[in-house]
């Protein structure tokens, strides 16, 4: 046996010992050695294996599977420009905290000295978004090799998923030549791990609780989540009487505190002046609406935060307590407090809704809703992180049994159709994504799937406005920007989605009403594209209408 095979049998075989299950694979030469060691291990069914001729939808897939798992998930390429193309993965992970294991193959020094092809600099090469870097020494035919390579790679399992939330790792392995298994199976020492598939190192547990928030005393008090402990949240706001607020509105959230309207209540300053909370609890880390970034940055307003992270965010760096979990909270709260959002929350549901009823379809806002009204019990919804995350918080109806997922660690565009597709095959129910066109067209090819990969249940709907209709709704699309907006901010494409999905055999369908889009979105599993075309021009009134609605039935 070669060195380079023994090495990636070796690692193969320990990280299958620490537990993971699944690993996306980029096909190249420098990694053959670890391809051949994946595919042994894919059929003897230690692992799922799933393989991607893109690297940078290999990474975002491996990262929709492991944010739905919570479990670390290896992603495997070549050297070179495909490493690099793992960075915008390895971005989101490490801010989102997801748990990934990113193993590059690359040239030996004697090759990277001598300018050989497909040779980058790939020490720390995603810098400070990852929990650990390592480069393993080149393989060689002597002893205390094995212990050598299972011991980093217990060590990479345990950075990328110890912690209340995981994050990516780097591991960096040059291979020398052979690549392809050679000769026997001999090696100078046993290449076995434990006894009983047991880690070569396992780590004992710090055994101490996770720190809870002690600080919460408010009678008056909101709770906001961003981006993750919706249920715990829930329960929470149910026991102490506090509002429960979400930046993907009432989707996914549950319990009677629940406030499904919540982003307008906070863009309505005359209706804020008379609800403002003493204290607000946030859970995760907001990104898509400026009320909240502004309630938050309030110096009237203490602010705790209930964070897994090392980074956690600071808006106007007025942070009074973060802690990992809620905690307990004082029992003397304002009776009417929380009966004052519900009945808020009552008011503007209907108006809103009122309104809606009253625009022309298609619009941003009731595609969300109707997509969120549609999904059957228990479904995934993953969403896109431009319009369709602020559509579905301000338009759709409250859904408890949903279960929401959304790339907004640094909330790029980057890889959402591969992210759906891993999530989806990790949920393993229905599943669906809301999508831009941008958004669909900067990942298609996470389309491609070949004749030997799992095909998800799926369905994608995507909102083409032809172009990036965000821009409408921030000071870009004002009107003394008209002229520069349409070709370098709104950047329409023209592009026939259907012949881009029939190119990919990928069942299209195009809605053209209403009706057609309710019987569209009924669930049937495989892997689908659902296109409703709409106009960029009305949405900046939509919006407008819509919150005049809402003031209006609540200020009169």
């Amino acid at each position: 046996m070669n060195p380079s095979t023994a090495q990636a049998e070796v690692i193969v075989d320990e990280l299958v010992r620490n537990g993971v299950q699944q690993v996306v694979l980029s096909p190249g030469s420098r990694n053959a050695p670890l391809s051949y060691a994946l595919h042994r291990a894919a059929y003897a069914e230690r692992l799922r294996l799933h393989v991607r001729i893109d690297e940078r939808s290999a990474g975002f897939l491996a990262l929709g599977l492991a944010a739905r798992t919570k479990l670390p998930v290896a992603v495997v390429c070549t050297s070179g420009t495909a490493a690099t193309n793992l960075h915008p993965a390895v971005s989101e992970a490490y801010h989102s905290g997801v748990p990934l294991i990113v193993l590059t193959a690359d040239r030996p020094p004697e090759l990277r000295a001598a300018g050989a092809n497909q040779t980058i600099d790939q020490h720390r090469l995603f810098g400070a978004e990852v929990r650990l870097f390592d480069e393993l020494a080149v393989a060689e035919h002597r002893p205390g090799q094995n212990a050598y390579w299972r011991s980093q790679m217990c060590r990479a399992w345990h950075a990328a998923s110890s912690g209340t939330r995981g994050g990516p790792v780097h591991l960096n392995l040059p291979f020398r030549e052979p690549l392809v298994p050679t000769g026997d199976d001999q090696w100078c020492e046993s290449l076995a791990g434990r006894p009983a598939g047991a880690r070569w190192t396992a780590v004992a547990e710090h055994g101490f609780a996770p720190s809870a928030l002690s600080r919460v005393h408010a009678r008056r008090g909101l709770v906001l989540v961003a981006d993750w402990g919706a249920e715990g949240a829930s329960e929470w706001g149910d026991r102490y009487g506090w509002p429960v607020l979400s930046e993907s509105g009432g989707v996914g959230l549950g319990g009677s505190a629940a406030i499904s309207t919540g982003m307008w209540l906070l863009n309505l300053p005359e209706f804020m002046q008379n609800h403002r909370p003493e204290q607000v609890l946030c859970v995760g880390r907001p990104t898509v609406f400026r009320q909240v970034q502004q309630l938050l940055a309030n110096t009237d307003v203490e602010v705790l935060l209930a964070h897994g992270g090392v980074d956690w965010p600071a808006p106007a760096h007025n942070l009074r307590e973060v802690a990992e979990t809620f905690g307990d909270a004082s029992r003397h709260t304002d009776p009417d407090w929380l009966t004052g959002w519900q009945q808020a929350d009552q008011k503007a549901s209907a108006a809103l809704h009122a309104a809606l009823d009253l625009e022309r379809w298609p619009s941003g806002p009731a595609v969300a809703r109707e997509v969120v009204d549609a999904l059957p019990e228990r479904a995934l919804l993953v969403l896109g992180s431009s319009n369709p995350s602020r559509d579905v918080a301000l338009a759709a109806r409250q859904r408890s049994d949903v279960v929401v997922h959304r790339n907004r660690g640094v909330a790029g565009i980057d890889g959402t159709v591969s992210t759906a597709i891993g999530a989806a095959v990790a949920h393993g129910r229905p599943a669906y994504a809301l999508l831009g066109d941008l958004t669909f067209l900067h990942d298609s090819n996470g389309l491609i799937l070949g004749p030997y990969e799992q095909r998800p249940d799926l369905t994608i709907v995507v909102l083409n406005d032809d172009g990036g209709g965000i821009f409408a709704l921030l000071e870009q699309g004002s009107p003394e920007h008209r002229d520069a907006f349409e070709r370098v901010f709104a950047t329409p494409h023209g592009t026939d989605i259907g012949k881009l999905c029939a190119a990919h055999g990928v069942e299209h369908v195009l809605v053209r009403q209403r009706s057609e889009f309710t019987a569209a979105l009924r669930w049937c599993p495989g892997l689908r594209v659902v296109e409703v075309r709409a106009d960029r021009a009305e949405l900046r009134s939509v919006h407008k209408r819509l919150l005049a609605a809402v003031r209006s039935a609540l200020l009169g």
